[in-house]
């Protein structure tokens, strides 16, 4: 996402660390401030790369520009405060959900606003090509765009490329300040893509190299080298329903009549072949009619820039891994167009409009250094109707750590770190014999190699290769629900005021104790496709476990709707609802051993043995208590009852 791109839980660029705008991003209140006689500002609509010493002159007048004018609504104050007031299980109006129309008959944009809007585009010679419940989209030459905004357009150097963007915040006139929440696509970094885009074939197959435990500690690698004094165990398959259930104390709850959501980009051809197969090989409930069903874009564009295939196999992951945890639950897969924000966007915005459904998982993101205010308050606006009509929405919090070793600096995710989304971090799974809970560390892996002679491992313990997003937040406030759980070192380490800090609640991510997928592949000759299995793991399988134990507990809770949970999740910390995880639950380091193939697929090429540590998240730490890999921990035995009515 930010640059205006989304990646399925991965990092992009590094640009500049934006400042605090806790109106824009903490609440996403529009923040307005004089500009000239009656305009009011719009915050945040300059990018922070837009410098004097990047500036390499006015655009031309001639050139198009193509930008979206977000809507505050009737009351964009009053939409933040009811979405508080519903949530918070101490709040009299606590759980008092309106419906999509209630919502925007209440908050939602007036037809004089959205007729305003229009006419004071179109006088500025700008064209409307689209009206949305929450925007008007138009397009025009850059001298119209300069002339509705009250700033001048620029090209700047950003990295290796040329990108226009304004000189000054964007500005509107004081007849439209109180309708307009913000506006995005003044810059256009980066480029647009062409809109004929179709979506390409599944991507080469991937496997795993075998041998495998079944159950963590099942096939003890005693031909490998010690690992901190002990033969350590060869790495799971890949966890099935049947264990993750287990872990995070499902009992008999299904979640069944629970409508649960997914958003990733484009959508996978063979989703329906894919789950039902492997339902049926790993022992899930059979999928039954209707029960899955995909809302799409009538077309897709910027696959080859969003690398489409790529994405099939997140949204693979997604729906088996909901219907492995919650094999009841209804799930509805919402693609976008694109990796864009605008897309994604439009994707939580059908699903908040229709509500299509209470729980949302997002397994994508970027680096909060990409960030900018108006896109943040766009999205917090649409967290927020969610939020008063009873949706949660659950976003991955990043798979690279602190983000130092992927981008040079310390930083959090987005849109997990919204106030308004809860972030789901990610741990390292021990699952028993007999589907017993062993322990959990937090996410974050070292790997070494085996030494030529097979004697043993290289530079051992290695360096660290991923690892469970987190730490706090430089743009976004501490929300009232983090005050006396999160640690004071942790929420004032950017602010004395304090910060957002990430994530909010965990469970398995590492790839190395990850979770079985199955996947219609293309085969290494490249022509022929065939449904495949491998293990994965990252953030983006946490999200969407999260999100089906979510559907348990509103089950238990009589079906009634958990809305935006953080408030109830910050509630219950500290209490047996919860494993509290740390980085040494044994007491002693903790390892597993991988065979891997080189080329991702078969023995053609060679193996490669490693050792993988575990616990060991760059700067991050799993502690005793709140901590920024784990949050309050993972839900235990007590959890899903724990919203029993």
């Amino acid at each position: 996402m930010r640059s205006h791109r989304a990646t399925p839980r991965a990092g992009v660029s590094l640009a500049a660390t934006l400042p605090l705008l806790a109106g824009a991003l903490a609440f996403g209140i529009p923040a307005h401030a004089a500009d000239g006689p009656g305009r009011g500002t719009l915050a945040g609509t300059k990018p922070a790369w837009a410098t004097a010493r990047a500036d390499r002159g006015a655009a031309p007048d001639g050139a198009q520009v193509s930008v979206r004018v977000y809507l505050a609504g009737r009351d964009a104050a009053g939409l933040a405060a009811y979405a508080k007031a519903v949530s918070d299980p101490g709040s009299a109006s606590h759980g008092t959900y309106l419906s999509a129309r209630q919502a925007q008959a209440r908050f939602g944009a007036t037809q004089a606003q959205v007729a305003a809007v229009k006419g004071w585009l179109t006088a500025a010679g700008l064209k409307v090509t689209d009206v949305a419940r929450h925007y008007v989209a138009v397009t025009g030459e850059v001298a119209a765009a300069e002339k509705a905004f009250g700033t001048q357009l620029h090209n700047y150097t950003k990295g290796t490329k040329t990108y226009r963007a304004p000189t000054t915040a964007a500005s509107v006139p004081a007849g439209v300040k109180d309708a307009v929440l913000t506006v995005t696509g003044l810059d256009n970094a980066p480029h647009l893509a062409s809109h004929k885009d179709r979506l390409p074939p599944p991507e080469t197959v991937f496997r795993n190299a075998g041998p495998f435990s079944t159950y963590h500690g099942s096939n003890v690698a005693t031909t490998l080298p010690d690992a901190y004094g002990t033969k350590i165990p060869y790495a799971v398959k890949g966890y099935t329903g049947k264990q993750l259930r287990a872990a995070y104390g499902a009992g008999k709850r299904t979640g069944k009549g629970v409508r649960i959501a997914i958003t990733d980009a484009y959508a996978s051809p063979t989703i329906a072949f894919d789950a039902a197969t492997y339902a049926r090989r790993n022992g899930d409930a059979a999928w039954s009619s209707g029960q899955l069903r995909q809302v799409l874009p009538a077309k897709y564009t910027r696959t080859k820039e969003c690398s489409a295939a790529g994405w099939y196999g997140e949204e693979t992951l997604d729906v088996e891994a909901v219907h492995a945890v919650a094999p009841g639950a209804r799930v509805t897969y919402v693609g976008a167009a694109s990796c864009y924000d605008e897309d994604l966007l439009d994707s939580l915005g059908k699903i908040v409009d229709g509500h299509l459904a209470d729980i949302v998982s997002n397994s994508w993101g970027d680096i909060e250094a990409n960030q900018t205010p108006d896109l943040a308050a766009a999205y917090d606006q649409v967290f927020q109707f969610g939020a008063v009509e009873g949706i949660g929405f659950y976003f991955s919090s990043g798979d690279n750590g602190d983000e130092v070793a992927n981008t040079g600096t310390k930083q959090v995710d987005t849109p997990a770190n919204s106030a308004w989304v809860t972030a789901v971090g990610g741990t390292s799974l021990a699952v028993g014999k007999g589907d017993s809970y062993l322990w959990e560390t937090g996410w974050g892996t070292q790997k070494a190699v085996l030494s030529d002679d097979g004697r043993s491992w290289e530079d051992f313990p290695g360096a660290f290769t991923s690892g469970a997003g987190g730490g706090t937040s430089r743009t976004v406030a501490e929300p009232y629900w983090q005050k006396g759980v999160v640690p004071d070192a942790l929420a004032k380490a950017n602010s004395a005021d304090g910060n957002r800090v990430v994530p909010d609640i965990a469970a398995i991510a590492d790839p190395n104790t990850g979770f079985l997928v199955g996947q219609t592949q293309t085969l290494p000759d490249g022509t022929t496709q065939a449904y495949d299995e491998y293990r994965i793991g990252g953030t983006s399988l946490a999200a969407p476990v999260i999100a089906a134990v979510q559907a348990l507990a509103q089950e238990a809770r009589g079906g009634k709707p958990l809305g935006f949970a953080n408030p109830a999740i910050y509630a219950r910390y500290g209490s047996k609802a919860y494993h509290d995880v740390t980085d040494n639950p044994t007491g002693s380091g903790l390892a597993v051993a991988r065979v891997d193939y080189v080329n991702g697929y078969d023995a053609r090429g060679g193996l490669t043995p490693s050792v993988r540590t575990l616990g060991k998240d760059s700067s991050l730490s799993a502690v005793k208590g709140y901590d920024d890999v784990t949050g309050v921990g993972t839900p235990a035995g007590g959890y899903v009852e724990s919203y029993r009515r």
